[in-house]
């Protein structure tokens, strides 16, 4: 059960430890529950949360017990962590929505139940929303000294950019700090995990429980992920790589995947998928044309914890048709369409350019092809005599491709 720290920090997941002497004691006595917050402000999780959920995994996997916290109570105030502007006020309808729809992402990934390594879902509108605001501040806001808010980075960096910061997310610091009190007398968690940019929260909170309730806590961040080109993790020209299916097909998520830069597969391999660290290493090491083989296993490995080992497989397989031998698979993406259509059009609906603009860019560029021809006319329309067996290919690039049918 004391594994849980090896393995992360060899995975390369650790950025900062508190008391990491003290974290070791209490894993070794274990087990030890941990928990992440995620915040409703959106109806999908992205690939920008799978490092906190990854973390979570490990601790199952490591015979301990996470949890999952959604943040009813938090997200109608929103974390200024990270953040330059005010986060929108949400209705209380819509948070409820959001709830439901990013409680599936944690399906594969984690086994909830009550025994050993199997984890809790819980939500702290249910001791957010009963507290009386000034019994609250008496209570739990004297333990906070402003100055030293004021000196942490989620507050003191939208101050220092001249960016207004609203009272309202002055107070999700002492919100948040209050969950892990929370958290620590209803379920005996013990660790609050998050992303560096929780780093202050984090270790406010576990400084809270030690003044109200005289009681260990600990924190873990795990430092921000980005591509080998610098850029953040798991945003692309096209927006953010959702997890739900709904927001983004399985094929779509392999096709991120496979599309990592050469020098990022061996360390997303570590973080991303369950491949012991000797397979990992031997993949990230392969170079030349090698590394497609290792890119295809990263994609469908980090696929099949999302989705399902059968997902994860009829994409490869579909991504092989398609690539490798030049066919029209069945299992592509597809839309249906009303034809003739201008191409732009729908080179907009299938996602494959975000906008009219971009598509009539593609083909100045001889990046947009149909049935695997390439298009030079950026004012062409698909007709019906572009259907082979019922359907037209389209492509951008060599390896994102939708099926148009007629309506």
């Amino acid at each position: 059960m004391s594994d849980f720290l090896d393995v992360i920090r060899e995975r390369g997941f650790v950025h900062q430890i508190t008391d990491e002497a003290a974290l070791k004691a209490a894993f070794q006595a274990g087990p030890v529950a941990g928990y992440i917050g995620f915040d409703a402000t959106a109806d999908s999780l992205h690939v920008g949360h799978l490092v906190q959920i990854m973390l979570l995994r490990w601790l199952a996997k490591t015979g301990n017990r996470p949890v999952v916290l959604m943040g009813g109570g938090t997200t109608k105030i929103g974390d200024p962590s990270g953040r330059d502007e005010t986060r929108m006020i949400l209705t209380e309808e819509r948070i409820e929505e959001n709830k439901a729809s990013i409680r599936r992402a944690f399906t594969n990934f984690l086994d909830f139940g009550d025994a050993p390594g199997t984890a809790i879902m819980l939500d702290n509108d249910e001791w957010l929303a009963p507290l009386g605001y000034i019994p609250f501040l008496r209570e739990v806001g004297r333990h906070f000294s402003v100055n030293r808010m004021l000196s942490m980075d989620s507050v003191r960096l939208r101050l220092e950019r001249d960016q207004p910061l609203t009272f309202i997310e002055f107070n999700y610091m002492l919100l948040q700090s209050y969950d892990f009190v929370e958290l620590r007398r209803r379920h005996n968690v013990v660790l609050q995990m998050g992303g560096s940019d929780q780093w202050g929260n984090i270790v406010m909170g576990a400084d809270l429980v030690r003044r109200m309730d005289q009681k260990e806590a600990f924190g873990i961040t795990a430092p921000l992920i980005t591509t080998a080109s610098g850029a953040k993790m798991g945003k692309t020209a096209a927006g953010a790589v959702w997890l739900n299916p709904d927001r983004l097909t399985p094929y779509d998520y392999w096709q991120f995947w496979r599309n990592a830069e050469d020098a990022d597969v061996g360390k997303f391999l570590a973080l991303f998928t369950d491949l012991p660290m000797d397979e990992v290493r031997r993949l990230g090491a392969l170079q030349g044309s090698e590394i497609n083989e290792a890119k295809k296993i990263l994609a469908t490995e980090a696929t099949a914890l999302l989705h399902g080992r059968a997902a994860a497989d009829e994409a490869a397989e579909t991504a092989r048709l398609a690539f490798e031998h030049g066919a029209a698979a069945e299992t592509l993406p597809s839309i249906t369409a009303a034809l003739p259509a201008p191409l732009a059009d729908l080179l907009v609906s299938a996602g494959l350019a975000a906008s009219k603009g971009e598509a009539r860019r593609l083909v100045a560029q001889n990046g947009i092809r149909v049935n695997d021809n390439v298009v030079s006319d950026a004012q062409r329309a698909v007709t019906a005599e572009d259907l082979l067996d019922g359907a037209a290919k389209l492509s951008a690039g060599r390896k994102k491709h939708v099926l148009v049918r007629t309506a």
